[in-house]
């Protein structure tokens, strides 16, 4: 049997308690962020100093959500069966967020480089071509197609060779390819056939030796909307191996290299430079080394069927102008 409590016993806990409860709360910190008294002071002399702590914190939390977004990018190609096997062989890498071109609206809506344009000589020397157009944009002006020529001691040239010639003129530059190596199932191509049985040691050697050297090469599709928010910015051009039908069919007669183009409408590996888009028309800016015109336009449709036609393995090597001059100056 409990003991029965009396009401004034009662109400002389409940008044305990609640003061217990009061001292309780005054002692509780304020949640609150507090300002040190050196600053509070400095908000009197200075009113936008709550300003500059407001924006302090929005750059850190937009600073939070690129590495957020980095990081889900990251996961989703670890998570990309088709690209598993390529992973282990090449260096998967990705431009910085600010080279990304994140903020379209700061973009201009046209941008075109001034690249000096260049005549290839042969049937086969394009892409040599193409890297002297960029040595030239550069600040690279004291060499030739003979003597790039010299130094790829081949005449049958691949991208990982012209590679090879804007790392030993220190150019920074970008390898993206859907395909590490050669493709065998290239032999059936007219194009191919000749060389191709040939260039399979070669090429793959190439391609490992260049993993080792620090060539950054990135496995993946480039899309058009990539390559135009890069040249946008004003800061790189491209070389891009395209099939040279699809590309220029509509300028055939321009063409200074006789016998070029005959009646065979197959595969024909060709190499160019994008130096320019205008948003407007939705048009590239190319230099074309087997056409007379030293200044081309083709439309977007165009160049995204040219570039990703059976043949070309959408190779794109992405030159970074600002850094490749820095690197140039200060060999000097």
């Amino acid at each position: 049997m409990r003991h029965p409590r009396s009401t004034s016993n009662l109400q002389e806990r409940k008044r305990e308690r609640e003061k217990r409860e009061g001292n309780s709360r005054t002692e509780e910190k304020d949640p609150s962020p507090r300002i040190p008294h050196s600053k509070i002071s400095q908000t009197k002399r200075n009113p936008s100093f709550f300003f500059l702590l407001e924006r302090k914190n929005c750059e850190e939390e937009e600073e939070l959500m690129v590495k957020i977004l980095k990081a889900d990018e990251d996961d989703e190609e670890g998570n990309d069966e088709d690209g598993t096997n390529v992973a282990a062989q090449c260096r998967r890498f990705e431009l910085s967020s600010d080279n990304r071109i994140s903020h379209e609206a700061m973009l201009p809506r046209s941008h075109f480089v001034q690249v000096p344009h260049v005549n290839q000589l042969f049937s086969w020397d394009c892409g040599l071509a193409c890297v002297l157009m960029a040595l030239n944009t550069v600040g690279v002006d004291d060499c030739s197609i003979e003597n790039l020529a010299e130094l790829c001691c081949t005449t049958s040239i691949w991208t990982v060779d012209l590679a090879y010639l804007l790392q030993r003129f220190s150019i920074r530059f970008f390898y993206y390819t859907v395909t590490f190596g050669a493709n065998p199932n290239y032999s059936d191509e007219t194009y191919y056939k000749e060389q191709l049985p040939t260039d399979l040691v070669r090429v793959d050697t190439l391609f490992k030796k260049a993993v080792e050297a620090g060539i950054n090469i990135g496995c993946r599709s480039i899309s058009g909307k990539e390559i135009s928010r890069w040249i946008l910015s004003g800061n790189y051009i491209a070389i891009a191996l395209v099939d040279q039908y699809k590309l220029s069919q509509s300028w055939m007669e321009d063409v200074i290299i006789p016998g070029f183009h005959g009646n065979n409408v197959g595969y024909t590996g060709h190499y160019v430079v994008i130096c320019g888009y205008d948003a407007e028309t939705d048009e590239f800016e190319i230099r074309d080394p087997a056409n007379s015109r030293k200044h081309e336009r083709v439309s977007s449709k165009c160049l995204e069927e040219a570039r990703k036609s059976f043949g070309t393995d959408e190779d794109l090597l992405l030159i970074s102008l600002e850094e490749s001059r820095r690197s140039n100056y200060s060999a000097l």
